[in-house]
C-alpha cells in the first residue's frame, strides 16, 4: 500500500468543485494508468468526484453509501452500508463508537436494516432502469468523498469493491478526499491500495468536514441524478 500525505497549508476550499480540482492534481499519477474510473459517494462526494473525473478525463459514476448514525446522535457514525447497483449491501462497523455508546444488538439490527433498504431505494432512484454501474474489473477505481471524518462511509465502499466476485474486482482501489482526519486516514490504510488526501488534519483540530469549506451547501438527490444523466450522455 502506498500512502500519500500532502498537508502543508491548512486552507479552506471554496466549494466542492474547487476541492475536486485540487484533489485531481494529486491524482495525476493515476491518470496515466489505463482504465481509470472515478466513483463519487453521494451526496457530497459527487461534485468533488465529477470535478476529479473531468480533470483526469476519466469515466465517472456513483456508489451509494449510507452512514449508520447512532440513535439520538445521528451525526456520530457507528458504521456505514454501501451498494454497487446490485442486490448486495456491504456493512462496516466502527467498533470504537459502538463500544462507547453501548448499543444493544436489536437496535443495531433495526438501524442496519433501515439504512440498507434506504441504500437500495436511492440506488434505484439515481439509476432507474437504464443506467448500470460502470464495470470495475481490472480497473483502477478512485473512490471520492468530500471529506473523511471517521472514514466509515469510505471503508464501506471499498469493502464492497473488495467483496465483488473475482471476475469483477478492480485491479487497484484508491481512496481520495480533499480533507481528512488523521485517524480516518490511518483506518483506511488497511483497506485501500492508495490514499490521496491533500489536507490531513490531526483529530483534535479537525472538527467536521464542513469546517474546511467556505461553501458547504447540501447536495440534493436531483444534483446526483443530473450528474449521472450527464455521464450517460
Amino acid at each position: 500500500m502506498r500512502f500519500l500525505q500532502l498537508c502543508v497549508i491548512r486552507r479552506r476550499y471554496l466549494d466542492r468543485k474547487q476541492a475536486g480540482t485540487v484533489l485531481a492534481r494529486t491524482l495525476h499519477v493515476c491518470a496515466a494508468k489505463c482504465s481509470v474510473i472515478v466513483l463519487g459517494l453521494p451526496r457530497g462526494g459527487v461534485p468533488v468526484a465529477k470535478a476529479v473525473a473531468e480533470s483526469l478525463k476519466a469515466p465517472f459514476d456513483v456508489m451509494v453509501v449510507h452512514k449508520l448514525g447512532v440513535p439520538g446522535q445521528e451525526e456520530l457514525a457507528m458504521g456505514a452500508v454501501a451498494s454497487a447497483g446490485m442486490n448486495t449491501v456491504a456493512m462496516v462497523l466502527n467498533r470504537d463508537v459502538l463500544d462507547r455508546v453501548n448499543l444493544d444488538d436489536d437496535e443495531l439490527q433495526r438501524v442496519t436494516k433501515r439504512e440498507s433498504e434506504a441504500v437500495m431505494r436511492r440506488e434505484q432512484m439515481y439509476r432507474g432502469q437504464s443506467s448500470d454501474p460502470l464495470p470495475t474489473r481490472g480497473r483502477t477505481v478512485i473512490v471520492v468523498d468530500d471529506g473523511l471524518a471517521t472514514g466509515a462511509t469510505m471503508r464501506a465502499a471499498i469493502t464492497l469493491l473488495r467483496e465483488l466476485p473475482v471476475a469483477e474486482r478492480p485491479a487497484e482501489i484508491v481512496a481520495g478526499a480533499p480533507v481528512g482526519s488523521a485517524s480516518s486516514i490511518q483506518a483506511l490504510r488497511t483497506v485501500a491500495d492508495q490514499i490521496v488526501c491533500p489536507m490531513i488534519i490531526d483529530d483534535h483540530g479537525f472538527g467536521s468536514v464542513a469546517r474546511w469549506y467556505e461553501d458547504f451547501t447540501q447536495v440534493d438527490d436531483q444534483a446526483v441524478y443530473t450528474a449521472l444523466r450527464a455521464r450517460r450522455r
